[in-house]
């Protein structure tokens, strides 16, 4: 007969009837396992995260069932695909609206670096304009690659500090974006 494996309980100290652990490492655990993503998807990459939403890949395993399309509820800003000079504004404006913590994830060579369109118009990378957390490599990646990327965004979060958000060089990488 097998066993059912459940998630690991952080480090504390347990005996019979108590649990005892940091507050850090229980609020990590909360928001690793329920990050709602804000796809921000213009072109192929945005039909792999499709990919990635279906019963075959199925994202809903990482807590991610739920993709938010307003930027005030959501934890993840996805952001796929080709992204136009003229689009950075759209994609820095949205990212202010999502309240903290956030994170960001640049899926595809398109967000990443700008892809092959080294062109006038397109953005080379949305690390212009706002922070990146994660980026996932491939053109389009693949849906696997998608939900390894999450899975690294859910380590960034559950190892986060609560504080890290206040710290002087949080401070700093914000206004260097302009963002504050």
């Amino acid at each position: 007969m097998s066993k059912i494996k459940m998630v690991d309980a952080p480090e504390g100290y347990e005996g019979a009837g108590f649990f005892a652990t940091s507050l850090d490492k229980i609020i990590g655990m909360a928001r690793s396992n329920s990050l709602w993503p804000l796809p921000f998807a213009t072109s192929c990459c945005g039909i792999e995260f499709m990919a990635s939403m279906g019963s075959h890949y199925d994202i809903s395993r990482f807590g991610s069932e739920r993709p938010s399309f307003s930027p005030r509820q959501a934890d993840i800003l996805m952001v796929m695909g080709t992204i136009a000079k003229k689009m950075g504004p759209v994609v820095k404006q949205v990212y202010l609206q999502m309240a903290e913590p956030r994170w960001v994830m640049a899926v595809g060579a398109c967000a990443s670096s700008g892809g092959i369109f080294d062109t006038y118009s397109v953005l080379q990378g949305i690390d212009r304009v706002i922070p990146v957390d994660v980026y996932v490599p491939g053109c389009p990646p693949r849906p696997e690659q998608i939900l390894d990327g999450l899975m690294q965004v859910q380590e960034i979060a559950k190892n986060e500090s609560l504080r890290r958000r206040n710290t002087d060089e949080y401070r700093e990488l914000l206004e260097s974006y302009k963002i504050l």
